[in-house]
């Protein structure tokens, strides 16, 4: 009999939406590839189609399709080589008063709360908005075999927190949020680093840090995290002087 991840295989199916606003770029129309909403998906099989350029969000698979953009393009982190510029080391001084706790993916109130503050302060004009208790449930609480969370505690208060998942690779940073009131500290370029350095600790290679959309101010702060590469044609590419002159990028 095969393997289980071989029998999904055999049997996926793909649906791609109309064309709707793109979310990064203003102006362009975009489309998303789904894998079937109706298929509970294995690990084996998520991290495949992660190297085909899927992302996963809650119970869902999905990647950009648009008919004339290729902007979108998956990246990593090379964490065995990852550049600690001075800023990412002031920014981890700035917040070593607090503590980090890896806890299995669950629902909490207390996360929740922090949640709908951050959405609420910085997504007001985003499609997250308004948050509520389902739609947090559904996005990063419905698939705890696959992610974990990391607690970010200022003595008995939580300041941040990020959802990640576990592959044979490395770690996918699928969401941060963090207390509005504490922008000044980096929480989420912290978060970032503090799933590089647990990359390391579980001498995993990659850091998968989601779409990086040049001209898009939103999402290209990921080429920060050198080196980074990049899915184009489903190679994985170091982003390079070279590679961003190719592509056209100013």
């Amino acid at each position: 009999m095969k393997p289980e991840s071989e029998q999904q295989e055999d049997s996926i199916k793909l649906y791609r939406t109309g064309e709707h606003n793109c979310s990064y770029l203003d102006g362009q129309q975009a489309r998303t590839l789904f894998l079937d909403p109706d298929l509970h998906f294995t690990l084996p099989l998520y991290e495949q189609m992660m190297h085909l350029g899927f992302r996963r969000s809650g119970h869902h698979l999905y990647r950009p399709d648009c008919e004339a953009c290729g902007a979108c393009m998956p990246s990593r982190v090379r964490v065995r080589q990852f550049h600690w510029k001075r800023r990412f080391r002031r920014i981890l001084s700035k917040n070593q008063d607090l503590s980090v706790h890896r806890l299995p993916c669950k629902f909490s109130n207390e996360h929740y709360r922090l949640y709908e503050a951050y959405i609420s302060h910085r997504h007001y004009l985003g499609d997250m908005y308004p948050p509520s208790e389902d739609s947090y449930r559904e996005f990063l609480v419905s698939r705890p075999d696959l992610a974990f969370m990391l607690e970010f505690r200022q003595d008995d208060r939580v300041v941040a927190v990020a959802f990640t998942d576990r592959m044979e690779t490395g770690l996918s940073a699928t969401y941060t949020f963090f207390d509005p009131e504490q922008s000044h500290r980096g929480l989420g370029v912290f978060s970032i680093l503090t799933q590089i350095q647990l990359c390391e600790t579980l001498e995993l290679p990659f850091l998968y840090l989601g779409y990086w959309v040049p001209g898009s101010a939103q999402m290209t702060y990921k080429a920060d995290y050198r080196p980074l590469e990049v899915l184009i044609n489903r190679h994985w590419r170091l982003l390079d002087d070279h590679l961003i002159g190719a592509i056209g990028i100013e």
